[in-house]
């Protein structure tokens, strides 16, 4: 099994390239997750780091670079294949949870299995395994409206993980959240994380929180570097 879960090599991406309003937001920043690793990603606004974070996800595509899951070469695989590697190896986490408002917690989770092709007995269990382990499991019936947002964040991290992937990529999971629950919301992701044994990139302007986290790298001038704590 290849223990390097995430590689991003050299990755490179320019919008608006060739015209006067040309933006460099990556130049050839690389970055290595290992199995089982959590690192926090740590940038300013407007520095790039959700288009890392896409790229890395397989929702957009460098310029030039190589990005590697599990081993396997991504970067050139068509819409179909890199759809279903997505599917398969990937949960995403964001700012806002995007749950469907017209399902329950439960729906929620369930719905991205069945999409997968899991059949819906086995479906239900596994969402309902990780609503409770995250501690929401007594609201599964309800819809995102009557939970709070610290319980909205919780289903949403339960969806992202739902096919169970390797790797987990979050953008601000706990951005939307005051203090007090940002810090609850946030040990329910870590102990889910560990307790899965998936590897995440995790973005976040929160040091505190980065500093709980296994290392700290930081996005600036479209490179990655180490953050030495």
């Amino acid at each position: 099994m290849n223990e390097d879960v995430l590689s991003l090599e050299a990755i490179s991406k320019t919008y608006n390239a060739g015209k006067p309003n040309e933006v460099q937001v990556l130049d050839q920043a690389s970055l290595l997750l290992k199995r089982g690793e959590v690192v926090a990603l740590v940038a300013p606004s407007g520095a790039g780091k959700s288009t890392l974070l896409h790229i890395a996800g397989l929702l957009d595509t460098p310029d030039t670079g190589v990005v590697r899951i599990d081993g396997k070469d991504m970067t050139r695989l068509g819409d179909h294949a890199r759809t279903a590697a997505r599917r398969r190896q990937v949960g995403f986490v964001y700012q806002f949870h995007h749950l469907l408002p017209e399902f329950s917690a439960l729906e929620n989770v369930v719905l991205p299995q069945l999409a997968n092709g899991i059949a819906a007995r086995m479906a239900e269990t596994r969402a309902r395994d990780l609503l409770q382990r995250v501690g929401v499991d007594n609201r599964a019936d309800h819809r995102p409206a009557a939970l709070s947002g610290g319980e909205q964040q919780r289903v949403a991290f339960c969806r992202a993980l739902a096919n169970a992937p390797s790797l987990l990529l979050a953008d601000e999971p706990t951005g939307n959240l005051d203090p007090v629950t940002s810090d609850q919301v946030f040990a329910a992701l870590m102990a889910l994380v560990r307790d899965t044994g998936l590897s995440a990139l995790i973005a976040t302007h929160n040091l505190e929180l980065a500093r709980r986290m296994d290392r700290m790298v930081k996005l600036d001038e479209g490179q990655v570097s180490m953050v030495l704590s």
